[in-house]
C-alpha cells in the first residue's frame, strides 16, 4: 500500500507547555485562536478531553463558508501530547490523524505538529496553508 501524504511543522511559543496545551484543549481559548487568518471567527468548540472522546470546531473566515472538523482523541498526554482524529464534516470519508507534542524549552515550548494520512498533496498543501495561519494566530497570544 503506498505511503500517504503528511505534513510536520514545528514551532516556538513563548509559553510553557501548561499554557499550549491548555490553548488546546479549553474550548473558550481554542475559538480565541483557531482558524488560517485573523478574519476566522470560531462560533463553535468543544473538547472531551480523554481517549475516545469526540472534539469538534466550527469557524467561519471571510468567505463566509462554514468549516465544520471534528474527530476522536486518540491518545491524551497532559502537557506533552496530542493525538486525535480529523475530518471535515462535508468529507467524512477522508479521515487523517493530527498529532501535537509539546516540548519544554527554557520558559518556552516546542510544538510539533504532524497531520498524516492525507487523501492526497493537494490535501496536504491546503492544510500546510491552513495549519501554518492557524499556529501564527495561536503564537499571537502568547506574545
Amino acid at each position: 500500500m503506498p505511503e500517504r501524504p503528511s505534513l510536520t511543522i514545528r514551532r516556538r511559543f513563548e509559553a510553557p507547555p501548561e499554557r499550549i496545551f491548555a490553548a488546546w484543549t479549553d474550548p473558550a481559548q481554542i475559538a480565541r485562536w483557531w482558524g488560517p487568518r485573523d478574519s476566522c471567527i470560531t462560533s463553535h468548540a468543544e473538547a472531551d478531553l480523554r481517549t475516545g472522546g469526540r472534539w469538534r470546531v466550527v469557524f467561519t473566515c471571510d468567505d463566509d463558508e462554514e468549516h465544520d472538523v471534528r474527530g476522536e482523541y486518540r491518545e491524551v498526554v497532559p502537557n506533552e501530547k496530542l493525538v486525535f482524529t480529523w475530518a471535515w464534516r462535508t468529507m467524512p470519508e477522508r479521515e487523517s490523524v493530527v498529532t501535537v507534542a509539546l516540548r519544554p524549552d527554557g520558559a518556552a515550548t516546542v510544538l510539533t505538529l504532524t497531520h498524516e494520512q492525507f487523501a492526497d498533496e493537494g490535501a496536504r498543501d491546503r492544510h500546510s496553508n491552513g495549519w501554518n495561519g492557524t499556529l501564527d494566530r495561536l503564537a499571537a497570544l502568547f506574545a
